[in-house]
């Protein structure tokens, strides 16, 4: 069977990443039709060179259209929905069933995926979709792995599962979340969500308004709202066993650094587990990825309902942490000592910076004893943002590697 890891891609920069660290498909959205309106997301010229370039190295493209419409946004979605088959798409992410009817109208051999906010959460939901012409379910965050086996069981072998394995979790069935437009007037059901669920929140009473109570959780549980991030690199086999093919990663509104991260270590995690399993061996997640996950942008990490409804999204902070800060983007292979980075952040004659590559390990690092503009002049601080800048290097750095610290 084989697995795919499915990374978000808001951007050709993302996209370029996320299949760089090991991504098998990428998802994103045009500029209408999608769920994340504040993405930098791709017009229709961006979303054929992303993919075509794709397609060039051997990897997928899968396009949101998951918005839950209203009768106005209909118009023009039979035309999007033709020029996305045009250019090749390998499918759409579908939540509206109106949606999934135009394109079997207009595109009927474009595969369909059923997406989270369609709220599968039973069998007989999923089979219902299977009957419908998906190819693919992204079951709700909601199911445990008991419950996505018995699914898995209950539909045809050849419809694919996908769930998300890593990064933020609506709080609300799947992402049908009302709180974004009740406080702002920003609709997350059209791709304008402010993530106010994710704010931190306290309770009074009506008369007695000073009187404010925090929104907490103990070891009893009973809690509103969600800041925690999900994390399930320790139990992919799990997931494999349940019958999941598509392991998706949350973050179309995150950073070409936190894609590249997560993505390459869970590339790494499946391919040691495949090691494992081909060597009859148990799965004991490596803790070198463990611990690379940190050096993102992230809350507390959970496992979700996975396991049960034990784990209790918390609320003990809503800031995030993140133990490692993206320096330079390595634009041109090493050469002569020295190698072209883009700067992303601050940085200085004298630093240490840690390299991420997708093939090696995490312990190499460099001393900048060196920095020059493209000009050949010296600079000892670099503190102009996506500056093209030449330092020291002794490594074999490529393309889209990257130095933090």
């Amino acid at each position: 069977m084989k697995i795919e890891i499915l990374a978000p891609a808001g951007s050709m920069e993302k996209l370029q990443a996320a299949f760089n660290y090991g991504a098998d498909a990428c998802y994103f959205a045009g500029t209408s039709f999608g769920l994340r309106a504040f993405a930098q997301n791709f017009d229709n010229d961006e979303l054929k060179k992303a993919v075509d370039y794709a397609h060039s190295i051997g990897k997928k493209c899968f396009i949101t259209v998951n918005i839950i419409a209203h009768n106005k946004d209909f118009q023009g979605l039979a035309d999007y929905i033709k020029y996305l088959n045009s250019i090749g798409v390998d499918a759409v992410i579908v939540a509206d069933i109106g949606v999934m009817q135009v394109i079997k109208q207009v595109a009927p051999n474009l595969p369909i995926h059923v997406s989270t906010q369609a709220n599968i959460t039973n069998k007989y939901t999923a089979k219902a979709f299977a009957d419908m012409g998906a190819k693919r379910l992204i079951l709700a965050r909601e199911l445990s792995i008991e419950e996505i086996k018995e699914i898995r069981d209950f539909i045809p072998k050849d419809v694919e599962i996908e769930c998300f394995v890593h990064g933020a979790m609506c709080i609300s069935y799947s992402g049908r979340c009302l709180l974004s437009n009740y406080f702002c007037g920003r609709d997350a059901n059209h791709g304008e969500c402010v993530q106010a669920c994710r704010w931190e929140y306290a309770i009074s009473r009506k008369d007695k308004t000073d009187d404010k109570f925090e929104i907490l959780e103990d070891e009893r549980g009973t809690y509103i709202l969600n800041s925690k991030d999900m994390n399930m690199i320790e139990h992919l086999y799990k997931l494999v066993e349940a019958g999941i093919t598509s392991f998706k990663i949350e973050g179309r509104m995150k950073s070409a650094y936190y894609v590249a991260t997560v993505v390459n270590a869970y590339r790494r995690a499946f391919n040691y587990y495949l090691k494992c399993k081909k060597e009859n061996k148990p799965y004991v997640c490596p803790p070198e990825l463990v611990e690379e996950l940190k050096n993102t942008s992230h809350r507390q990490y959970t496992t979700g309902f996975y396991f049960g409804a034990n784990d209790k999204e918390c609320v003990e902070t809503s800031m995030p942490v993140q133990e490692s800060e993206f320096v330079a983007l390595v634009k041109e292979p090493a050469k002569d000592g020295r190698v072209l980075v883009e700067m992303r952040n601050k940085f200085k004659v004298g630093d240490v910076l840690n390299v991420i590559s997708p093939n090696d390990s995490f312990d190499k690092n460099i001393t900048i004893t060196q920095i020059t503009d493209t000009k050949g002049g010296n600079v000892e601080v670099a503190d102009k943002v996506q500056q093209l800048l030449y330092i020291n290097c002794d490594l074999p750095l490529k393309p889209l590697d990257i130095l933090r610290r």
